[in-house]
């Protein structure tokens, strides 16, 4: 298949993020990961004529998809970018106040099937991993110039695989006779000096993983957006976050707790609680994993975390 909407694409934890976002008829709301547009579609079905949508996304496929829907239904503005590009793009739609956010992070499973986008080590392809393969440096590209600690780091710290000097190593030695060009040239080549890894996983997962993070600026992405994100949102909005890995989690946990916390203080302060400044944001509820029902039938959804927040009163100054 190559048409991205040929896919079945199974939103994860679709009406738990969605009834998050506590949506109000005519608020103004972003789906910062349009993907095939599951959230998005839920979102509009609970905004009145008054509400308004906009929706991001790097993918030429899924912003194809979007702009059907933006056809569609006028509610929608479509912003083909990162959601890095949160606060450009919402002075340019004369937005200066949202409702809600919700970001559902990483990749999508589109991306994941269509063997020649190079994100997969299933299919033998060109090694792309661009989200937005019209932009930026492919993988292949990359790990023709990179250096060998460049390489040892990415994928130690993106992929947290405890072989990533090895295979550093071995990438530096193999792109001298010929170069590193398509998935399952990597594949081979990772699997060659992984010498143990978890049962039922390829030994390749964390390199691709690791690799595909770094070419798109994934989590530098997340850093960026989420002070833009509270710095837009109206008291009472909400921020929801739906994350696939540790390391997008992290970032997103530790994010909203110093932002729900007051600062701290020296122990002899002798100044009460309630007279301390609010915080700008409140946690909603604990974190929401999938069901046993949605995790048996999407096997994709078993790592997802969703997170909740809310703006509250408090002012917000991003740092």
């Amino acid at each position: 298949m190559s048409k991205a909407e040929d896919y079945q694409h199974i939103t994860v934890l679709l009406h738990e993020a969605v009834d998050g976002l506590n949506i109000r008829e005519d608020g103004v709301y972003v789906d910062g990961t349009f993907g095939r547009g599951g959230h998005s579609r839920l979102i509009l079905s609970k905004l009145g004529a008054a509400g308004r949508l906009v929706v991001f996304d790097k993918d030429p496929q899924a912003i194809a998809v979007a702009n059907q829907l933006a056809d569609q239904d006028k509610r929608v503005s479509v912003v083909h970018d990162g959601f890095a590009t949160f606060q450009t793009a919402l002075n340019q739609l004369s937005i200066e106040k949202i409702d809600g956010a919700l970001f559902d992070l990483g990749i999508s499973s589109p991306q994941i099937d269509e063997g020649e986008r190079g994100f997969s080590f299933r299919f033998d392809a060109p090694l792309d991993m661009r989200m937005d393969p019209t932009r930026g440096m492919s993988a292949a590209e990359w790990l023709a110039v990179a250096s060998e600690q460049e390489l040892h780091e990415v994928i130690k710290n993106y992929g947290e695989e405890r072989f990533s000097r090895q295979i550093a190593r071995a990438i530096v030695a193999a792109r001298q006779e010929a170069p590193i060009d398509t998935t399952r040239k990597l594949a081979q080549l990772v699997a060659q000096n992984v010498h143990t890894h978890e049962r039922g996983q390829d030994p390749a997962t964390r390199t691709f993983q690791a690799v595909r993070i770094f070419i798109n600026r994934e989590l530098e992405e997340v850093e960026a957006v989420l002070p833009q994100v509270v710095g837009r949102l109206s008291e009472g909005g909400r921020l929801a976050v739906i994350a696939f890995h540790s390391l997008e989690d992290r970032i997103v946990k530790q994010f909203m707790k110093k932002h729900s916390q007051h600062v701290p203080l020296p122990r002899w302060a002798a100044v009460k609680e309630s007279d301390l400044p609010q915080p700008p944001l409140v946690l909603v509820g604990k974190a929401i994993k999938p069901g046993e029902t949605e995790t048996s039938a999407n096997p994709r959804a078993r790592s997802a975390v969703l997170r909740l927040a809310e703006r509250t009163a408090g002012s917000f100054t991003a740092e």
